[in-house]
């Protein structure tokens, strides 16, 4: 790790610092591919041109190159001028996958990109990817073409509400309602996505394509964030000075703001450890001096014990889901008693969950920033020393055992873990698996990860020192995440090593985008499947609260998922020693950078299972009725 001292001597806060190379590429959002494409910002005179045309300008404008989905006739009139626009379409397996596609390449590069399918029955399929986006606070464009006005209503082919059915997974949603207002309706509708960083949504009848319009292009507006109210920041700034513990929780916001950095020169000057939210292990360096990981579910024990002692916490850009705070490891470990200070550019969701006792509505790196120039000469004086020794004391001890579990615990009562390791004592487990592949993987790679057992055992390994490098699937919880997430995220980083990672229950879901991904010029991937033979998590709440009454937790033995990766056209390999995991791992790694190939890795490991999901909301039964 390096020292605080010398971070701080070489701090240069600017989009061009040599370490955060991502400031950089955000600027580029929304910049048009070629000077000859209509620019954002500027005032353009009516022009005579078909409603996909105006369509298409507009997506160019607002430097939207990527779409994923399925290809259906009441998109081809759009769909048919991409080529020529420089708009690639991405034809997925399944419309579900096409959404999570989407997803993974917007949030590893900080562009927006657009899902569309056909009207109905692909549209449908759209509905649960674009509530995880939502909840990954993900800026995407959704267009769902609609039945033809002329007939909706009438129970035609493939007609659905489509307004209704998304109305809770959007930030905002607009039908177009006449031709002539197609590419306000859109600019408003990209807009609005940008600036909630949530999926929008434009609802376009079918029968308004191919229509000539006559009209300007729009201008499109770009709102400056807010920094904040000045009384909260002070009001914040008071507090973190005279502060004898502060703590810094880092959620999403931070990553989505480019404020990785301002986070950093806040710690430095404040001492104050720095956790990330669940699931956002890269909303802060990995080697830098005051990381300590994820809080939340299987997260770092070290986060957990120090932010136990804080007196103020600025939880930094989240909204602090009440998931992501539950106790872990035996410990209650959230402060109460500490002064809250809680920063999230939604107002809505500032004092939801928590006791707030300053509320910042901003933009985080901005709030950062203020907080940092407001703060006292003294700040971060006040047991200095001491602070910053627990803090190495506590990564130290939390490394040192992390590396040495490897098993999971039973519960008192219980033997499933001790019967699955006697079951099949030569398979491995999985956080020897998980500490295997942290050895190998490459330091800049993007990583994917899904819902499940195995993967949620993993959560406590990886770290990153860079953002938008970890793609978890986030609090709406899919399964079949990992697979298409980190194809959309090779998509938009083409140069940069992806590995993903799914068990083989979640897998199942998403598996059928093996027979997309191997055409024309999908780029190479790495997937790596935990083969456990079960739906993990559940099997684990039955071991629990329904005695090992295992219903519908068991999978297909039969099937040999690397085998079905090569009858793809792909690369498959199946491991299953520590020996085979690394080498065949780092052997796909290379055959994705040099080869452009795409490798399944299939892990066998045994059925221990960790520790559940929901302990906060499962208990046992109780039986009134008989049931025979």
């Amino acid at each position: 790790p390096i020292s605080l001292q010398k971070m701080a001597a070489n701090r240069v806060f600017v989009a061009s610092h040599p370490a955060y190379p991502w400031l950089l590429r955000l600027t580029a959002r929304g910049a048009a591919s070629s000077v000859a494409r209509p620019e954002h910002g500027v005032r353009k005179p009516a022009m005579r041109m078909t409603t996909e045309e105006a369509f298409v300008k507009t997506l160019q404008m607002h430097g939207i190159k990527h779409s994923f989905g399925i290809i259906g006739s009441a998109m081809m009139p759009i769909s048919d001028l991409f080529p020529a626009a420089g708009i690639k379409f991405w034809d997925c397996a399944h419309e579900y996958s096409a959404g999570f596609m989407a997803d993974g390449f917007t949030r590893s590069t900080g562009k927006m990109s657009m899902m569309i399918a056909q009207n109905g029955p692909g549209v449908t399929n759209f509905v649960t990817p674009v509530k995880t986006a939502y909840w990954n606070h993900t800026p995407l464009l959704l267009v769902t073409p609609q039945a033809a006005n002329k007939t909706i209503g009438q129970g035609g082919f493939q007609e659905v509400e489509q307004m209704a059915m998304f109305s809770d997974c959007v930030c905002y949603q607009e039908e177009v309602r006449d031709p002539t207002r197609l590419v306000e309706v859109l600019n408003r509708v990209i807009e609005k996505a940008l600036h909630a960083s949530a999926p929008a949504q434009i609802n376009v009848p079918r029968d308004f394509w191919t229509q000539v319009v006559e009209l300007p292009l729009p201008t499109g507006v770009r709102l400056e964030r807010s920094s904040g109210g000045r009384q909260s920041i002070a009001r914040a700034a008071e507090l973190l000075s005279k502060a004898k513990f502060p703590v810094i929780l880092n959620g999403a916001g931070v990553i989505l703001s480019g404020a990785v950095e301002a986070s950093a020169q806040l710690a430095e000057k404040l001492a104050a450890p720095v956790c990330c939210n669940y699931q956002h292990n890269d909303a802060f360096p990995g080697n830098h001096p005051l990381h300590l990981g994820p809080l939340g579910y299987n997260g770092s024990k070290a986060a957990m014990e120090v932010i136990s002692k804080a007196d103020v916490v600025l939880a930094l850009g989240t909204r602090l889901n009440p998931f992501s705070t539950l106790p872990g490891y035996g410990m209650d470990y959230w402060p109460k008693d500490a002064k809250l200070i809680q920063v999230d550019i939604n107002s809505d969701r500032i004092g939801l969950t928590k006791a707030v006792d300053v509320g910042i509505q901003g933009d985080a790196g901005l709030v950062a920033q203020d907080l940092l120039a407001q703060l006292s000469v003294s700040a971060g004086q006040a047991g200095r020393e001491a602070r910053l020794a627990l803090v190495k004391e506590r990564q130290q001890a939390w490394a040192q055992e992390l590396e040495q579990m490897d098993h999971e615990n039973d519960d008192p009562g219980t033997t499933w873990n001790q019967r699955a390791r006697a079951a099949n004592p030569e398979r491995l487990s999985p956080r020897i698996a998980w500490r295997a592949i942290r050895r190998v993987m490459p330091e800049n790679a993007i990583m994917s990860s899904d819902i499940g057992n195995n993967c949620a055992i993993g959560n406590a390994y990886p770290s990153f020192n860079e953002p938008r490098k970890y793609l978890a699937p986030g609090l709406f919880g899919p399964c079949g995440y990992g697979f298409p997430s980190i194809l959309g995220a090779k998509v938009g980083n083409p140069d940069v090593p992806v590995v993903g990672f799914s068990g083989d229950g979640a897998f199942g879901i998403a598996m059928n985008e093996l027979t997309a991904c191997g055409r024309g010029d999908w780029p190479g991937v790495t997937m790596v499947v935990f083969r456990n033979y079960q739906w993990g998590a559940e099997k684990r709440n039955t071991t629990l609260w329904y005695q090992d009454n295992f219903v519908g937790t068991e999978l297909n033995r039969g099937v040999e998922y690397a085998k079905l990766a090569e009858a793809c056209g792909l690369k498959g390999i199946k491991v299953e020693t520590v020996e085979q995991l690394e080498k065949g791992l780092a052997a796909a790694i290379e055959g994705q950078m040099q080869r452009n190939e795409t490798t399944l890795v299939e892990v066998v490991l045994n059925q221990e299972l960790g520790e559940p999901f929901r302990r906060d909301a499962m208990k046992a039964p109780v039986q009134v009725a008989e049931i025979g």
